[in-house]
This record gives C-alpha cells, sequence and structure tokens, in this order.
C-alpha cells in the first residue's frame, strides 16, 4: 500500500546549518547558512530518513550507522545523497555526527520542526521528556517530489512507542534495488 505522502511536494522549509568556514581561524572555524529545500532536493535524487532524536539508543545503534555503513551502496544506484533528518539543533547534530564516526550521510537539523511538520510527521514524545519530536521513517525523493515512503507502524500523536522495522536502509536499498532492475 502507498504511503499518503507519495507523490505530494517536500514542504519549502529553511533548515538553520552550520558549515565550515576555511577563512576563520580559532576554535570556531563555523557559521551560519541557511538551506532551502529546494537547494536540497531540486533536481537530485534523494534518499532522507527521519527519526526521534539524536544520541538515543535505536537512532545511535542501528538507524544512523546503518546508512553510513550502505551509503555507497545506496548511492551507486543513482541517489545523490543521503540525509539523515531530526527535530534537534545544528550543534547537536554535528556532535552526534562526530561521536558516531557518520561522515558521509549528511545531518540534517529539523530544530524548529518545519519540515518535518510539513510532512505530518511530527510526533510527541512528552511521555519521555522529548516533546516534538520526528517520526521514525525514510523516504526517497526526486526533484522534490516524494516518490516513496517507509513510515513504521503505530504513528499517533502521543505516541507511546517507537517500532524500527521498515526505515533501515537495508529496506531503502532493497527498494531501490527492485527500481533499477
Amino acid at each position: 500500500m502507498s504511503h499518503k505522502l507519495v507523490g505530494s511536494r517536500v514542504p519549502e522549509v529553511i533548515f538553520k546549518t552550520r558549515v565550515r568556514d576555511e577563512s576563520v581561524e580559532g576554535p570556531n572555524p563555523y557559521r551560519w547558512q541557511d538551506v532551502a529545500s529546494s537547494e536540497i532536493f531540486g533536481g537530485k535524487k534523494i534518499v532522507v530518513f527521519g527519526l526521534p532524536g539524536a544520541f538515543t539508543p535505536t537512532c545511535s545503534s542501528t538507524h544512523a550507522p546503518g546508512y553510513e555503513a550502505k551509503y555507497d551502496e545506496i548511492k551507486s544506484l543513482g541517489v545523490d545523497e543521503i540525509y539523515c533528518l531530526s527535530v534537534n539543533d545544528a550543534f547537536v547534530m554535528k556532535k552526534w555526527a562526530d561521536d558516531l564516526g557518520v561522515s558521509k550521510v549528511k545531518m540534517l537539523p529539523d530544530g524548529n520542526a518545519d519540515f518535518t511538520r510539513g510532512i505530518d510527521m511530527l510526533v510527541k514524545k512528552e511521555n519521555l521528556g522529548f516533546g516534538d519530536r520526528s517520526w521514525r521513517y525514510s523516504m526517497l525523493v526526486e526533484d522534490g517530489e516524494i516518490k516513496q515512503v517507509f513510515a513504521e507502524e503505530g504513528y499517533s500523536d502521543n505516541c507511546q512507542t517507537d517500532p524500527f522495522e521498515v526505515s533501515d536502509a537495508d529496506t531503502m536499498l532493497n527498494y531501490l534495488k527492485e527500481q533499477a532492475a
């Protein structure tokens, strides 16, 4: 069954990112850079996976590392880039990537949850003290159009669970292989 997002366009939002500025010396060689959805998804084939939070158990042990491990294989199937999106700020996403040793997958901070809200994947995790977070999913986006979504079962506004069955790297990889065949 097709997910309700398939065929729709990603929302146009601005991601607040931090990038290394080679012209700056010292302990903080980074600067803010606003990046629009259209810059990330326009004219490209992108895999993006959303997860509840940096430094959380499943996200850190399996979800993000799985995409990092399969990065080259996924890209070999015509994907331009892979992004990990979380409702966290740029500082947290950078430190988390450093901590995990993730260097290929690009971290995409959705600190205000604008993108996550725009695709209706925002859930309340107040039962854990997390506040609003992203539901766990992965999707294939081509030139801004959502072509496929693998969203975990059990989505609800006040989510009590955190399943991890279909948003993993292997599911996306197998889908891309089927499409290439």
